[in-house]
């Protein structure tokens, strides 16, 4: 029973403290499109897409009418492009990027996820011809996204796709060098990707997920933050417990407003992700939330521990608020999209070793980072390994999305806009990995993996 100190509790969240619903993600099952004609293919997809997410814009805009909750993008993701590749394996996969394109345009959607391939073993037909198109596809499109996944806790790392993938994300950075290297920001390499995660730009509908189903991301970095702040004397699991239930209210709305667009869209209602996703906008940080907790500022010492309390409590106090939990569910930590990581980075006290410390305990891995254009596609590789090891040795999602600034230096700031932020070229060791990633092969699934 709602009384009206929660109503106007919400109320202030909402207009304060920049709570919102990051997204409603339909996901929808491309396997029923699969055809030898890649232009038969193509408009199966199409045709598919825009019946299905006809009105999943207007549906999301009445919804934030009705509750007065923004929404801020409304997303699809499908079935990995790979899958659809390999019964046309002598066409162009980009075929199909645009066909999604024309979807995304037609559905008036902020972006379309899937253009993707599941490779942590091994290639299958229609990986490869897939990954190696991802820099032209994301060149000519504008609101589709990538993603690999590259390693899993089952099967371990494949090392060939960790070298392809260095080299996918410098030649997608050089081709939109004249777009502020954008295409790399819409590119996700994983270990142990989520079948039903509704974020951008890792989203993709998993072969294991229902026909069409919808998904919700809940935010609210700033009234985690708020919260904290109530409380300035209050001991580690007083802290703890401050974010449990404020996680709670905030996982609340997501399956209030999932639940609500699964009723009017007519389809399955999947799950909440209750991550903790900031944006550039003021008091919008998880940065600000670490250092609310007594850090001086965000990448000093006690970051890792400060950050695993963090997405600890998240997890506790919204697995309660929902039916379905699933997702990625915890804290983000994008440079880019986080101004408080944003100020860390450039005081210099926050550095690409202390993000990959942090991403041990927290949700996703090394995200919308910033580096020198001149970085060698072995090295891109090698932070995709070591985020990929961390992921596998400890059963839990990591992913990379870096972008090289080609023409910039240390120092420099890219600039994309919008939820993106701004980044700054963050310095990179410089001593080669070239010989271990040019081995090849596979780092084999750890020990843990064997429990059947």
């Amino acid at each position: 029973m709602l009384n009206t100190f929660d109503i106007l509790e919400t109320i202030r969240m909402i207009q304060d403290e920049c709570l919102d619903i990051r997204t409603i993600t339909m996901g929808i099952s491309l396997l029923d499109c699969i055809d030898p004609d890649i232009d038969k293919a193509c408009e199966k997809v199409y045709n598919k897409i825009t019946t299905k997410a006809a009105n999943l814009v207007s549906v999301g805009e009445q919804i934030e009418k009705e509750y007065g909750i923004p929404i801020v993008n409304k997303r699809i993701s499908v079935t990995p492009i790979a899958m659809l590749a390999a019964a046309c394996p002598n066409d162009n996969p980009v075929k199909f990027a645009l066909a999604l394109q024309r979807a995304a345009d037609t559905c008036g959607v902020n972006f379309i996820g899937g253009y993707s391939a599941l490779v942590q073993k091994g290639f299958s037909a229609g990986d490869l011809a897939l990954i190696k198109s991802i820099p032209e596809a994301l060149s000519v499109t504008t609101n589709i996204c990538s993603s690999v996944n590259v390693g899993s806790s089952k099967s371990g790392i494949n090392m060939d796709a960790v070298k392809l993938m260095g080299e996918v994300v410098l030649e997608s950075a050089k081709i939109t060098a004249d777009r502020q290297c954008i295409g790399p920001a819409k590119l996700v390499v994983f270990c142990n990707a989520p079948e039903d995660n509704p974020f951008m730009a890792g989203a993709f509908h998993g072969p294991g997920e229902p026909d069409c189903v919808i998904n919700v991301g809940v935010s609210g970095p700033g009234v985690v933050r708020a919260a904290i702040a109530k409380y300035p004397d209050a001991s580690i699991d007083g802290i703890a417990d401050v974010i449990k239930k404020t996680a709670f209210k905030v996982t609340r709305m997501g399956q209030l407003v999932g639940s609500r667009a699964s009723k009017m869209l007519g389809v399955p209602f999947g799950i909440v992700d209750l991550s903790l996703a900031p944006t550039p906008a003021v008091g919008d940080s998880v940065a600000h939330i670490l250092e609310g907790m007594g850090l001086e500022q965000c990448g000093t010492h006690g970051t890792t521990a400060a950050l695993a309390l963090l997405n600890d409590a998240v997890k506790k106090g919204g697995v309660m608020a929902s039916s379905n939990v699933g997702g990625l569910s915890g804290a983000f930590i994008p440079v880019s999209e986080d101004q408080g990581m944003i100020d860390a980075a450039l005081a210099g006290t926050l550095s690409l070793e202390k993000l990959e410390a942090m991403t041990a305990v927290c949700s996703v891995g090394l995200d919308m980072i910033v580096v020198p254009g001149d970085i060698p596609a072995e090295t891109i590789s090698a932070i995709i390994a070591d985020e990929a090891a961390i992921g596998m040795v400890n059963n839990k999602t990591t992913a990379v999305r870096l972008i090289p600034a080609v023409g910039m230096q240390e120092g420099d700031m890219l600039e994309f806009g919008g939820l993106l932020g701004s980044g700054p070229v963050m310095p990179i060791n410089r001593k080669s990995p070239a010989k271990f990633i040019s081995r090849g092969g596979r780092i084999p699934a750890p020990m843990h993996s064997i429990k059947n």
